[in-house]
């Protein structure tokens, strides 16, 4: 016998998995199969013996070894390969693809050769592809898709596109449920193609699916091969749960168990395992036996039983049924029910309901006698439930003659219980004495659940609630859902439990005569005696605080936790917090108004001093100092806004870090600064400048080249020549001198005063322990200054020593300021203590980089405010609007719409006038104006911010209310109209553009085109211009060539008036104003552009 004839293509497709053969042949095209050897004994006349080896490459670039043995008696007697996926998976009774690969070579590369000569030998050794020895590179091996990702696709590509050309066949499954048994399902199965043979063997059948792959005879008509034929999805699926039941019992055998599971035909199977069964029928049919009775073909449905009841009433009782034979209960937790034929899955609410009433109806025979007297229970009771349940409940007239149908009336009252509150419930039927209502059990239900998923506890007829978070969250978050339910009624105790927020918080800020701040807080109805514990709460993270009085203090509000911060990090003392009034260094000042701002702790008020110190601070930028005349050409934009800032911190008693990059001028915006207070009579001590020795006299130099006026010496030389300079130090505006000498000569130094001290390289102080930090802290001036292009080069204790000198106590000691900040931000990373740190010191510290100095022109932004309008105008609005629209419907009426036009434009006018300010035609209006109240907030905070504004309105009398209000608040503001000769305007554009004025008001007709005013960033229309082409252009004015700063264009519009009409129509109408009506600022010439439903819609409220 010739070993070929007996190893073929099909036997090695029989020991593969579907795909392993696939992958197995693409192994072998693609030459992958190295140092093949070919062992053969015996001959045609005896026993055939085949011996494989090889090296098969794997899509991992792995080699692994493959040995096959072949006898043309016992078919094969050994098969092996070292990949995982045979160990793994294979369990050694099938090929893996290498196993495969090897053998597909063998047969086609071996037939091929002994077909081409003539006589072999026995004992032959072929090696086609490749010569290597298995210990050889395999990076030296050379052949297509030799790369691990291309034989990865390559293998995905053979996997998905190989189809699977098996016949399908039936699998008849048939559940057998035994009552008698406790309830044992146990599953029995028939296969085949045309006629069904019962699996009379299921360990066998399941080996042959799963494990052998060889065919299972059933009887002379039919053999199950698994080479040809398959199953659906879902029959596979539950092969594998049986297969999966089967491996475990061999697993542990017999151990555990007197009887097997899988035995002859049938396996037992868990309740669990039979609803897994049970789930993957859904919508399919399935056998299922009772009891070994009648088999019944049901549908497995997901859904609710059809239940159908009567109740019926006899002369002394009244009887419950279900019309068709008892549901059967497939799992005792009432999962699954056999009824009507039929296999369903109800809903949990139909499961539980149905239960009980099931189980009665069991131990009854099917019906249910309840004495007459129970008819009340029924009908309130009973009925209500049923219907929840069934489709259908048949009455007898006697029960339902009876039946009063009555809507729930659900009454919850609220009390204080202990530490907690509690809960009485009532439902309420209204009816006649002797009617029985059916109750609204689904309605109650949901009360009582709500109660329950509020977390309360029940006890003698009450709910009640202890758990401090969860009442909280009940009277925060749940109660308003109760009374969507029910009516509640509180007591006055549980009126104490409030809930208190930030809106209950009361704080001041004020700046006082002794110019220190003065800081005062409360929270309403709260001792002051409670605070520290209220912080203590805070600073554990709770979420909330309760408070003596019963309530709760909310703590999780952002808010709350800002101010609370502020307070830490203010380090007021807990023995503080009794006080009506806590003082403060006036230098926190900036930083309160930054908390304020950037946290919105609104409940914070700010009087006008401490809201004009902040002003003045910020609006360094626009302030009234003047640089010395023989400077202005000399210094650069950003150098004139340092000098302000000198200026204005100086004035203020503020000391600042210029921490200008090196390069821009620190040493000039300080000689400029110096001069400025020589000329406003501010040096009446001389002023000292410390420096490296190496700078002393270049800050000589630099001041007689920039300020010859002042006069400089330098203070150095032996100890004498020091001395006779200090003993004529008046004489001079500044002296110099360095960081060692003053160490030799503080002593003397600390008995003169100085007018201002700067420190020049302030990093020479960076360690607060060093005799440079502590001498210069001696000095004795008012003003100090810092100047360093490296305030910080190693650690943040070099910025606070440089703050120890300018501000003493400003960020606390170092010992504090090292447990506030240093630690947590060094160590820990801490973002809040940065955060904190920032708005401390930013306020004092001006740096400039170079690549900041020149910005190209930004982008417009664009945003609409809409303003409230005060109640006075309100109702005249309203007032005007109503007779207007009376007036033109009887000019409409009379004349027709086209000839009532310009009153309506007239009538449009006054509204819109209304709406910036009545006073402006209507003489002794007494009220505010809400957009004007709006726009010095505006403005305020514009300015504040450094930014310049160009305010344009239609009205001119709107402007010159606009201005009063300017000058009373002490705005600067220049004022263009259409009685500005030609020849001035240019006059006041170039004055505005050179920094006079913060606020440049313009009539929009008079001012719309032709300026150019890019020094302005802000630009404010009043009031909004029918036709957007005219705003664009008066836009244009700031936002042109030579502009540097993103320029902001704000829209004031009053809201709910004619003003947000226009705003729509401008942009419905944008295409058509601009083809049509041009820049034309003609009210008449848009308002031609509407139609009349869009003109008579301005005029409705």
């Amino acid at each position: 016998m010739n070993v070929l004839y007996i190893l073929t293509k099909d036997l090695v497709q029989k020991y593969c998995y579907s795909q392993s053969y696939s992958k197995g042949m693409s192994y072998y095209k693609r030459d992958m199969v190295l140092n093949l050897d070919v062992e053969e004994e015996g001959d045609i006349k005896s026993e055939y013996f085949l011996s494989l080896y090889a090296d098969v490459e794997g899509s991992d670039g792995e080699l692994y070894d493959v040995e096959v043995n072949f006898s043309s008696e016992h078919g094969f007697t050994f098969f092996s390969c070292t990949c995982p996926a045979f160990e793994n998976f294979c369990e050694g009774k099938r090929f893996c693809k290498h196993i495969a690969a090897v053998l597909i070579k063998y047969l086609n590369d071996y037939k091929n050769k002994t077909n081409s000569k003539s006589s072999s030998s026995p004992n032959t050794s072929i090696n086609k592809t490749n010569s290597l020895s298995k210990t050889s590179n395999k990076k030296e091996i050379i052949k297509p898709f030799a790369s691990e990702l291309s034989n990865k696709l390559y293998d995905s590509f053979v996997s998905l596109n190989s189809k699977d050309l098996r016949q399908e066949i039936i699998l008849e499954p048939t559940i057998n449920i035994n009552s008698r048994f406790y309830m044992t399902p146990s599953i029995e199965l028939k296969t085949g193609v045309d006629r069904l043979y019962i699996v009379k063997n299921m360990a066998s059948f399941l080996d042959a699916v799963f494990l052998s792959q060889k065919p299972l005879e059933f009887g002379k008509l039919f053999t199950f091969d698994p080479s040809i034929h398959k199953y659906s999805d879902k029959d596979m699926e539950l092969l594998n749960t049986l297969y999966e039941i089967y491996t475990i019992e061999k697993t542990i055998g017999n151990y555990y168990s007197f009887n097997k599971i899988v035995s002859g035909k049938t396996v037992t199977i868990t309740p669990e395992i039979l609803k897994k069964i049970l789930k993957i029928y859904e919508g399919s049919n399935i056998f299922l036996s009772i009891n070994q009775a009648e088999t019944f073909l049901c549908a497995v449905k997901p859904e609710d039983m059809p239940l159908s009841f009567s109740l019926s009433q006899s002369k002394n009782n009244i009887s419950l049924q279900i019309d068709k034979p008892l549901p059967f209960p497939l799992t005792k937790d009432g999962e699954y029910f056999f009824y009507d034929n039929t296999i369903y899955k109800p809903s949990e609410k139909q499961s539980i309901v149905y239960s009980p009433i099931h189980n009665s109806l069991v131990v009854n025979n099917g019906k249910l006698m309840f004495p007459l007297d129970d008819k009340k229970v029924i009908i309130s009771n009973i009925l209500p439930t049923l219907k929840q349940i069934s489709n259908e409940i048949k009455i007898d007239d006697k029960i339902k003659k009876d039946i009063k149908e009555c809507t729930l009336l659900a009454k919850a009252y609220l009390d204080k219980y202990d530490e907690g509150i509690s809960a009485k419930i009532d439902f309420i039927y209204t009816t006649n004495k002797n009617d029985i209502v059916t109750r609204d059990i689904e309605k109650e239900a949901k009360i009582l659940s709500f109660f329950e998923n509020c977390e309360f506890k029940y006890s003698k007829g009450i709910f009640y609630l202890s758990e401090e978070e969860k009442i909280i969250d009940f009277i925060e978050n749940k109660l308003q859902n109760l009374l969507e339910m029910a009516e509640v009624y509180y007591s006055d105790s549980f009126k104490n439990v409030k809930i208190y927020s930030k809106s209950n918080i009361k704080s001041k800020v004020r700046l006082n005569d002794d110019d220190l701040l003065e800081f005062t807080f409360s929270i309403d109805g709260v001792d002051k005696s409670e605070l520290k514990n209220i912080f203590e709460s805070l600073k554990l993270k709770k979420k909330y605080h309760k408070l003596k009085n019963g309530g709760y203090l909310s703590l999780e509000t952002q808010e709350v936790n800002e101010f609370a911060n502020m307070i830490d990090y203010l380090n007021i003392k807990d023995s503080e917090l009794l006080k009506d009034k806590i003082t403060l260094s006036k230098y926190n000042a900036l930083y309160i108004d930054q908390v304020i701002k950037s946290s919105n702790l609104s409940f914070i008020e700010k009087d006008k001093n401490f809201r004009q110190l902040i002003s003045n601070i910020r609006e360094i930028q626009e302030s009234d100092f003047e640089v010395p005349k023989h400077l202005e050409n000399v210094l650069r934009g950003y150098q004139r806004t340092g000098f302000k800032w000198f200026k204005t911190l100086s004035m203020y008693g503020f000391g600042g870090i210029l921490a200008d990059e090196m390069g821009l001028g620190k040493t000039l915006q300080t000689i400029a600064f110096l001069e400025s207070e020589k000329l406003e009579g501010s040096l009446s001590h001389p002023a000292i400048v410390v420096a490296p020795t190496s700078l002393l006299y270049n800050w000589k130099a630099e001041i007689e080249r920039f300020a010859p006026s002042l006069k400089a010496a330098v203070i150095t030389g032996s100890k004498d020549k020091r001395l006779e300079f200090k003993e004529n130090i008046n004489d001079f505006d500044i002296v110099i001198t360095s960081y060692p000498l003053l160490r030799r000569d503080i002593d003397e130094y600390k008995e003169i005063e100085f007018s201002c001290c700067i420190l020049d390289e302030a990093q020479q102080i960076k360690n607060p322990s060093s005799l440079n930090a502590k001498c210069v802290k001696e000095i004795n001036a008012k003003k100090r200054f810092a100047l360093t292009g490296t305030p910080i080069e190693n650690s943040l204790t070099e910025l606070w020593s440089i703050f120890d000198f300018l501000m003493p106590g400003y960020l606390l000691s170092h010992r504090n300021f090292s447990l506030k900040y240093d630690n947590p931000i060094s160590k820990n990373k801490d973002d809040r203590a940065l955060l904190e740190l920032n708005r401390h010191v930013k306020p004092f510290i001006l740096r400039r980089l170079k690549k900041d100095v020149v910005k190209e022109l930004p982008p417009k932004i664009e945003q609409t405010v809409l303003v409230e309008m005060t109640d006075k105008q309100k109702k005249l609005y309203l007032a005007y609007l109503n007779a207007a629209k009376d007036e033109i419907d009887k000019d409409i009426e009379a004349y027709g719409f086209n000839k009532s036009k310009l009153k309506m434009i007239a009538a449009l006018t006054r509204l819109r006038q209304i709406c910036c300010d009545p006073s402006s035609f209507i003489e002794n209006y007494d009220g505010e104006s809400g957009k004007i109240s709006a726009l010095l907030e505006l403005l305020d905070e514009s300015i504040s911010g450094g930014h310049r504004i160009l305010l344009f309105s239609q009205f001119t009398s709107v402007l010159k209310n606009i201005a009063k209000s300017l000058s009373d608040n002490g705005i600067k503001y220049m004022y263009l109209d259409g009685s500005v000769k030609s020849e001035n305007r240019i006059d006041m554009v170039n004055r505005f553009n050179n920094g006079e004025g913060e606020v440049f008001l313009i009539s929009l007709k008079a001012g719309g085109t032709g300026l150019n005013l890019s020094s302005a960033d802000i630009v404010i229309h009043f009031d909004p211009w029918w036709n957007p082409a005219v705003e664009d252009q008066a836009t244009d004015r700031a936002h042109r060539i030579g502009q540097s700063k993103t320029v902001e264009v704000i829209k004031l519009v009053a809201m709910g008036t004619v003003e947000e009409k226009i705003l729509r129509l401008q942009e419905l109408k944008r295409e058509i104003a601009v083809s049509v009506v041009g820049d034309s600022s003609d009210d008449s010439a848009f308002i031609s552009t509407l139609s009349k439903e869009e003109l008579l819609e301005l005029f409705k409220s």
